[in-house]
């Protein structure tokens, strides 16, 4: 398929996403994207936030990065294959959205052009920042991937020898380092109450 072509399919199908979006839902969905370095505290804060609104009588999925691809696990970490995997998740994510389900989706997407791209299929798009720095993630790194990475166990590791691209106008920016993981929570949900998410 030409570039042109699939550009023009990719927006035809944002526009369906977007006039389908105007469908009537007793609850109005929303997509509550966490961003950030491996070990950053998404998939933490992301599973507490799904926990808040099922509890509140919302209705709500979490899509994480970790066990999407455990399902996937042959997604690749190309640029490419990064790119394209977070726009299916993108896709998926929007049109749970569309059923007025509040999404939280946990993954590290580090590049710009892909968040973009889910930003502009999604009715209401809520980029955060979960902005802790490499060193601090190097420290706690739960699963030992950051030394593999070190060690060159593991190639295209994000933020030692692929790119982390720190999202430009963020809605939230989130700072873990000195903060629990409740009083990050507290932040999101404050910021979100203020909206109609």
């Amino acid at each position: 398929m030409s570039e042109r072509k699939e550009n023009t399919v990719m927006s035809e199908v944002q526009l369906k996403t977007k006039e389908n979006n105007t469908q009537t839902n007793s609850q109005k969905g929303c997509v509550l994207w966490l961003t950030g370095l491996s070990g950053a505290g998404k998939s933490t804060i992301a599973e507490k936030l799904y926990d808040y609104f099922v509890t509140n009588g919302q209705k709500a999925e979490h899509l994480d990065g970790d066990n999407v691809r455990s399902i996937f696990p042959k997604t690749g970490f190309s640029k490419e294959e990064r790119n394209n995997h977070i726009k299916i998740m993108g896709y998926i994510a929007s049109r749970l959205e569309n059923h007025g389900v509040t999404v939280i989706a946990s993954f590290i997407s580090p590049y710009q052009e892909s968040r973009d791209f889910v930003r502009q299929m999604c009715s209401d798009f809520v980029e955060i920042y979960v902005a802790t720095s490499l060193e601090e993630c190097e420290k706690r790194d739960v699963k030992g991937l950051y030394k593999k990475a070190r060690a060159n166990e593991i190639k295209n590791f994000t933020g030692i020898d692929d790119p982390y691209e720190k999202p430009e106008n963020p809605e939230l920016v989130i700072y873990t380092e000195n903060k629990t993981v409740d009083e990050s929570l507290k932040e999101i949900i404050d910021f979100i109450n203020t909206r109609s998410c």
